[in-house]
């Protein structure tokens, strides 16, 4: 299936793995490439530029494919040595980078010098257009489903989709919700040239993640995730545990008055807790609402194989016989 995505980025099939923290390890990104998709090693997960350099030369060992390394802009008091990244990402030869969270602008100059492609992570379309007058080659556009951060704006795929291939001039992806040969489908439909996906990816058997939380995730449903920090506006999807609970009682007590310190024992820290040591409960991670349509643990090979048949059986059967009909 050629798009312009799978164009741009030198990949067979038009899927993503989208960064993930303490999940998008050289493991994961490897599986990913060399089925055909385009993986992503979460940069900020490595502690250190050194650490990165690290994982890109293991990722490297595991695959001759194209991948790519996220890099989230966050603000912070002492800033990540993100000179330090950009350097390891350039001298490991990266052509590919997914960045997120604040407006990558500063740091576009030194990636385009070094030939990157960059794709911008987006909630909306006003910040899919900055990113595309600010030069990124693609964006990434999130819909309210998605897990992580789905913006303040509340607009579900089967608008922002749409609304995105109305303004932008450039490729983008769909993320949010995307789990299947369908959501591929509808996806290039609604006018993407590609979807993104992150909690299907940690559904896999080479997701380097704790045992609990892939069946966390196949015994969830739609219905599972919750909303936090929305009253501090960094919303984030989550799935459902007992520390999202007394996270969500906090947020009702305290109203107006919260403050990040209140909920730092629910938030902070807990990604190695739980994704390395299956913890469920140790406090809040990201999860889409798509955990509803994740029935399984494959490798990511048969997930993405399974992915291309059911998009091709989508298109050249249940969609033509209607053309047929038509006609």
């Amino acid at each position: 299936m050629k798009t312009r995505i799978t164009e741009l980025l030198g990949i067979e099939h038009p899927i993503i793995q989208g960064g993930m923290h303490f999940v998008g390890f050289a493991e994961l990104a490897a599986a990913v490439s060399n089925a055909g998709g385009l993986g992503i090693i979460t940069g900020l997960t490595q502690r250190t530029p050194e650490a990165l350099a690290s994982e890109i030369r293991r990722c490297r060992e595991m695959t001759s494919k194209p991948f790519g390394v996220n890099l989230t802009f966050l603000p912070a008091v002492t800033p990540p040595d993100y000179p330090g990244y950009i350097r390891a990402i350039v001298d490991g030869g990266v052509k590919i980078v997914e960045t997120a969270g604040n407006n990558p602008q500063k740091w576009l100059p030194a990636l385009k010098e070094a030939g990157i492609k960059v794709i911008h992570k987006c909630t909306s379309v006003r910040h899919s257009l900055k990113a595309e007058s600010i030069g990124c080659d693609a964006v990434s556009v999130d819909g309210f489903e998605c897990g992580g951060h789905p913006g303040e704006d509340d607009v579900p795929n089967f608008i922002l989709l749409p609304r995105a291939a109305e303004e932008l001039k450039i490729p983008f992806v769909a993320s949010g919700g995307m789990a299947d040969g369908r959501s591929l489908v509808a996806a290039l439909s609604l006018g993407a040239d590609g979807m993104n996906m992150g909690t299907r990816f940690m559904a896999t058997r080479e997701a380097p993640i704790h045992e609990h939380v892939k069946q966390a995730l196949v015994a969830a449903s739609e219905l599972d995730t919750r909303l936090v920090m929305r009253p501090l506006r960094n919303t984030e999807r989550v799935l459902k545990n007992a520390a999202v609970e007394r996270l969500l009682e906090k947020e009702k007590a305290l109203g107006p008055k919260i403050k990040f310190e209140d909920i730092l024992p629910e938030v902070a820290g807990v990604y190695p807790r739980i994704m390395k040591d299956g913890e469920m409960d140790a406090g809040a991670w990201s999860c889409g609402m798509v955990a509803g349509l994740i029935r399984d643990v494959p490798t990511v090979k048969e997930l993405i194989d399974r992915i291309m048949r059911e998009a091709d059986a989508i298109i050249n059967q249940r969609l033509a016989s209607y053309a047929r009909k038509a006609a």
